[in-house]
C-alpha cells in the first residue's frame, strides 16, 4: 500500500511541475487499493468539483486496471459496456485522462493517482511525472518486469 510520505511526494512533484508548465490550478487525489483516499490536495483557485474529478480518474484506473486515458478510449469504443460499468460503480468512474496506477520497483500495485486541472493529456503527463519523482513506477515503466500491465485496450 502507498505510504502517506510517498503520496505527498507525488502531489508536491505534480504541483511543482504544473507551476513550471504554467498549468491552471491542479488538484490531485491519491488512493489506496480499494479506492480509499490516502491524500488529496487542490491548489488555490481550483474549481469546486475537482475532488470528484481527481478521485474519479484514480478510481477508474483502479477499477479497470489501466490508466484512465485507456478507460476513456474504452468508453469511446464500447459506450454501452462502459455506461453499465459507470452505473455499476455508482458513477464513481470518471473516464478522462489523468488517472494512473502507482507501482513499486517490483511492479506491485500500491494505489492510483488522479490529476485534474489542465487538459487530460497534461493531467496524464503530470501524473506520470509525480509517480516517477517519488521513486515509483507507472504501468509503462513496468512493462518489461513481467508484471501484467495494460498499455492498450
Amino acid at each position: 500500500m502507498i505510504s502517506l510520505e510517498q503520496a505527498n511526494r507525488i502531489i508536491e512533484a505534480i504541483f511543482a511541475r504544473g507551476r513550471e508548465l504554467k498549468c491552471r490550478p491542479m488538484s490531485v487525489a491519491i488512493v489506496e487499493p480499494g479506492a480509499k483516499v490516502k491524500a488529496f490536495q487542490k491548489e488555490d483557485d481550483s474549481a469546486m468539483m475537482r475532488f470528484e474529478m481527481a478521485y474519479g480518474k484514480a478510481y477508474a484506473a483502479l477499477a479497470l486496471g489501466r490508466s484512465s486515458s485507456l478507460v476513456r478510449m474504452r468508453t469511446e469504443e464500447r459506450p454501452l459496456f462502459m455506461q453499465y460499468l459507470i452505473r455499476a460503480s455508482g458513477d464513481q468512474i470518471f473516464p478522462e485522462g489523468g488517472g494512473m496506477l502507482i507501482r513499486d520497483q517490483n511492479g506491485e500495485l500500491l494505489g492510483a493517482v488522479g490529476v485534474t486541472g489542465d487538459t487530460q493529456e497534461r493531467d496524464e503527463e503530470l501524473a506520470a511525472h509525480g509517480i516517477r519523482a517519488a521513486g515509483l513506477k507507472t504501468d509503462e515503466d513496468c512493462a518489461g518486469l513481467g508484471t501484467k500491465v495494460r498499455l492498450q485496450n
